[in-house]
């Protein structure tokens, strides 16, 4: 079982990657680590943060996909209707753009400092984009 550390901020949380369920959408993001961003708040999905990667690409399609994602199980959006992205969970979520509702490959799961997930959504939401780090323990 392979696992992240998932570094935002002063936010420090482990993650489990969904090899079995997602093991394409793994594989790719793996030969990214350790990789860097910016978190912001999403504007149409709910209680999310997300990582806007624009006409950035991984050789995945559609896996594991969800709409509705639990807190701290995070999503890789592929491109297609709306612009490629990371989803970032901290409460209730309902995935979807402008363009209507969207589906994510649910890649990662959070299952260390989950109880800080909403503390974190509340710092993107009222401070604005944070630094994000993901790299493999």
């Amino acid at each position: 079982m392979t696992q992240l550390r998932i570094t935002v901020g002063a936010f420090e949380f482990v993650a489990t990657a969904e090899e079995d369920a997602a093991p394409r959408t793994w594989s790719e993001f793996r030969k990214l680590l350790p990789y860097r961003n910016k978190l912001i708040h999403v504007r149409w999905s709910g209680e999310a943060a997300w990582i806007p990667l624009g006409e950035f690409k991984l050789d995945v399609g559609f896996e594991n996909h969800t709409s509705h994602p639990a807190p701290g199980h995070i999503l890789f959006y592929p491109g297609g209707y709306s612009e490629t992205e990371i989803l970032f969970p901290y409460g209730g979520t309902s995935f979807a753009s402008r363009m209507g509702p969207l589906a994510g490959n649910h890649f990662l799961t959070i299952v260390e400092g989950r109880e800080r997930l909403l503390e974190l959504g509340e710092k993107v939401l009222w401070e604005g984009a944070q630094d994000i780090s993901f790299e493999e323990i």
